[in-house]
């Protein structure tokens, strides 16, 4: 499945998982769980490669302080949304 910036949603579970740091539930991870599973239930699986004349393939590409990303999609006509075939963040 593919959920858009991961990395930086679930940041925030990663702090009091380490073993370094002393297990502490606040807000911050309350809402980024909140968060990730409201992704998760709406996440589209990844599909498998299309091929043919009326396939079009769109990479998303984004770079921030938080680090990079990017998405390729594959789209045909009459979708709205079309189908993630890979993702990096």
């Amino acid at each position: 499945m593919h959920i858009p910036e991961y990395s930086q949603i679930v940041s925030p579970l990663y702090l009091v998982t380490r073993k370094k740091n002393n297990f502490h539930w606040g807000p911050e991870q309350q809402q980024a769980f909140a968060q990730i599973k409201q992704e998760i239930a709406h996440a589209v699986a990844l599909g498998p490669v299309r091929t043919g004349p009326e396939v079009k393939n769109v990479l998303f590409s984004a770079a921030g302080n938080n680090g990079l990303s990017w998405s390729l999609w594959q789209k045909l006509p009459g979708e709205t949304r079309g189908r993630p075939l890979g993702f990096w963040s």
